[in-house]
């Protein structure tokens, strides 16, 4: 496990009641004054009616919590080469990537200013959360169809698999399966329940919320509740 960034990767749950206690300890890790931005990309062909549905609760949720915030309407190759929305990315700290589609999301952002700009966030201190959709991408691979997609890699020799407390019993045998394909990749999975957050800043990761975070390789499965995580190869 090496990485740089202040990375937060959530379950599901992002920007409802639940959720407030884990971007409150977020927040105060920002070592300035916060100036959050909501990306709702990764339900960039959901329609106009969800892309602002997302928007608009994200908004409404950093409202609460006191702090300046604004969606940015990256939804598209087009937006996320658009000058202003990348320099409203760019004069934040947080960024917050709403879930969907993974596949969508890593197309969208892959090779963009818009990515760049979040990079540049990472960069100079700030936080990049991703729920869902928006924590797959961060692995260093995650399953889509038809098969092993690249992924951005903060967290290389992982791969993150969201919801994982809501994985219905009639399905342990196929996320066995597919462990153990991800293994013979010498990849960890990363299994995040809902409402919790997996939180590396540099080469420590801790749980927060009210889940657990189940680190499956090699060496065994095992779930966290709380507290720092052991390094994984």
């Amino acid at each position: 496990m090496n990485t740089s960034a202040m990375l937060a990767l959530v379950g599901s749950g992002e920007y409802l009641p639940p959720m407030e206690p884990v971007d409150r300890a977020l927040l105060d890790r920002l070592p300035t004054t916060p100036r959050v931005v909501c990306l709702p990309t990764a339900a960039g062909t959901e329609g106009p009616e969800r892309i602002a549905y997302w928007s608009r609760l994200g908004v409404e949720h950093f409202t609460r919590l006191g702090v300046q915030v604004q969606a940015v309407p990256v939804v598209d190759r087009d937006t996320a080469h658009d000058p202003a929305l990348v320099a409203a990315i760019t004069g934040a700290n947080f960024v917050y990537l709403s879930g969907g589609k993974p596949d969508y999301l890593h197309q969208t952002l892959a090779g963009t200013p818009t990515r760049d700009a979040i990079l540049t966030v990472l960069a100079g201190g700030g936080l990049l959360a991703g729920c869902s959709a928006g924590a797959m991408i961060l692995g260093e691979k995650f399953f889509g169809f038809p098969g092993w997609k690249s992924g951005f890699n903060f967290l290389p020799s992982a791969t993150v698999i969201p919801h994982f407390d809501e994985i219905p019993e009639a399905l342990l045998k196929s996320m066995q399966l597919l462990a153990g394909k991800t293994l013979g990749k010498g990849l960890t999975v990363l299994g995040i329940d809902g409402y919790t957050a997996l939180v590396c800043n540099g080469a420590r990761c801790e749980v927060l919320g009210r889940g657990g975070v189940t680190v499956w390789n090699r060496t065994g499965k095992t779930r966290y509740l709380s507290g720092p995580l052991p390094a994984w190869d």
